[in-house]
């Protein structure tokens, strides 16, 4: 089995398989996350049956897919009318073939696009599990889909025949820094951590992606290959992407658009308003997808100028937030290494390396020493007729402490000086003034190679450098 990270995961998965009971599994995340790679690594030579769906497939072109699959095991018969029928076919095969007391695992990939419309699918697949797989305590059935939205209405939280069916879920999320570290070791790709930090911030803990980068590459020259190359690999993943997840994708994007120009999110009403359209139940769905996709996350603020049931959404994915900023910006073959050091770029590393620490605050509590206890994180921002301030990143404390935190990238030792000093200590004071009058809070600074000690530094007590972030974590 060669599968970096995921140790959470496949101690479960471990755990499933040795319950004696009939078990259907879900597994649901970004597209191109590794959820398949996991499943096949982890059971590729037992499985009792395998099928994939078809992007964009027909009702046809599906069930023809899935009729190869059967007969891979044996299957002789004639075309199926009908997905009742097709896996009454499986649940023959099936019965002749399954030891007894011995695991049989059914996986089948891409789910969500065998479920074209009108096409009966989920209900077939409902009486499959209900009538035939519960009755079977050999059976491990376990489903696989990129479209995250589908996966939870249909399958998770479906009111249908397949209602509380799901005996376990996975939501596979991107690698962290530490993973993808092991993993392009793992691959012969020995960088430093900062050149790591630099290739996470445009491609994310994404597999599909990391597995593209090449042994005898800097990551300055993979970025300029993927990206900006006269057959970047990555040059119309974007489109790609949504089309494969969303049928139509446009306000999606639309959306993701917008939320890239704001980098503490927008509140619904400031989408609604920004794109002119309606704050309705349309664009609740739209941005539920977003959510469930892992591409935005919806959190909430203690800035008393914000309704109290509001909140923002905040753009989280580093190979969107990278592919808007540069890539439809230019014809620079060379681009990333041209402009490595120019104020666009430095400005996008700033803003990628806040998203990276947003994405590690386990890591982040870890190093604080507060990772039992309860705590809140979110940006914060307020202002008034003669004042505004804003804060990277604000952790609220089950024991009455906030850290206040300021994030800051850079590619040596960060030195304070007197301006940052004051913009700093106006921060806080705005934000104990405004929030935390009872409370502590601490000045907290997120950076990559720690503070330099100078006649400034004492501002901030605690630091947080890079290899804090590359922390494991259980």
């Amino acid at each position: 089995m060669n599968i970096i990270g995921r140790l959470k995961e496949i101690r479960e998965l471990d755990y499933i398989y040795k319950s004696g009971k009939p078990e259907f599994i879900a597994l649901y995340g970004r597209r191109r996350v590794g959820k398949t790679y996991l499943i096949d690594q982890k059971y590729g030579n037992e499985f009792a049956f395998k099928v994939t769906g078809i992007i964009d497939g027909t009702k046809q072109e599906q069930i023809s897919s899935f009729v190869q699959a059967l007969r891979e095991i044996g299957y002789q018969g004639k075309m199926p009318e009908s997905w009742l029928d097709a896996f009454f076919q499986l649940q023959e095969l099936l019965s002749l073939k399954i030891p007894k007391n011995k695991r049989s695992i059914i996986f089948i990939d891409e789910l969500p696009c065998f479920d074209t419309p009108k096409s009966g699918f989920i209900k077939a697949l409902g009486h499959f599990w209900n009538n035939w797989c519960t009755t079977h305590p050999e059976i491990m059935l376990i489903v696989c889909g990129s479209a995250t939205t589908w996966m939870i209405k249909n399958l998770i939280d479906s009111h249908g025949g397949l209602h509380n069916r799901i005996t376990h879920e996975f939501h596979i999320r991107p690698f962290t820094l530490s993973e993808t570290e092991k993993y392009l070791e793992a691959r012969g790709i020995s960088w430093d951590r900062l050149s790591i930090l630099q290739i996470y911030m445009a491609l994310g803990g994404i597999p599909y992606y990391l597995d593209l980068l090449q042994v005898g590459e800097s990551s300055v020259q993979s970025i300029d290959r993927l990206f900006f190359s006269d057959d970047a690999k990555l040059r119309h993943e974007f489109k790609r992407l949504f089309n494969s997840l969303f049928r139509n994708p446009e306000r999606h994007i639309s959306i993701i658009n917008a939320l890239c120009k704001k980098k503490s999110g927008l509140t619904r009403e400031e989408i609604a308003s920004e794109l002119k359209i309606q704050n309705n139940g349309h664009l609740s769905k739209i941005l539920e997808d977003l959510i469930q996709c892992d591409f935005v996350r919806y959190y909430r603020t203690r800035g008393n100028k914000i309704k109290k049931n509001s909140g923002f959404f905040q753009l989280i994915d580093f190979f969107v937030i990278f592919h808007n900023h540069f890539n439809s910006k230019t014809t620079d073959v060379h681009y990333w290494s041209n402009h490595i050091n120019t104020p666009p770029v430095s400005s996008w590393m700033g803003l990628a390396f806040e998203r990276v620490c947003y994405s590690h605050i386990e890591q982040i509590k870890k190093a604080l020493g507060i990772d039992k206890i309860a705590t809140e994180y979110y940006c914060w921002r307020y202002q008034n007729d003669d004042k505004r301030a804003q804060v990277d990143l604000i952790i609220e404390r089950a024991d009455r402490v906030f850290n206040v935190c300021e994030i800051k990238y850079s590619d040596h030792e960060y030195s304070l000086q007197k301006d940052e000093d004051l913009k700093i200590r106006n921060h806080v004071g705005a934000f104990k003034e405004e929030i935390a009058k009872k409370h502590t809070t601490i000045p907290t600074l997120i950076t990559t190679f720690g503070l330099k000690q100078n006649s400034y530094a004492s501002t901030i007590p605690v630091t947080i450098s890079l290899d804090d972030l590359f922390a494991e974590i259980e």
